[in-house]
């Protein structure tokens, strides 16, 4: 089953993608499922670095640097839904 992806890009690049309570859901479960978690995990530290050092010294850093933040941002806003109180979830 493939979800339906809005086409309506975001104003600025800096802004976080537009989203709905089923899309934060569907994150949570993610990383709730053993199997999915291992994937959720990848995705967050080898893929995305999100909790890496971005910067980049030497010739050309400044670009790997800017490079290393976006895949950080990315890594940072599914981080974002992962611990985001939905309105029925119970506390703790």
């Amino acid at each position: 089953h493939v979800a339906k992806v809005s086409k309506k890009p975001t104003p600025q690049p800096w802004h976080p993608a537009p989203y709905e309570p089923g899309d934060t859901a569907a994150i949570k479960a993610l990383a709730r499922d053993e199997k999915h978690a291992r994937a959720l995990n990848w995705i967050l530290n080898s893929l995305c670095g999100t909790y890496d050092q971005p910067y980049r010294p030497g010739e050309g850093g400044d670009r790997d640097t800017v490079f290393a933040c976006a895949k950080q941002f990315v890594g940072q806003q599914i981080v974002k839904h992962i611990n985001m109180k939905m309105p029925n979830e119970k506390q703790g």
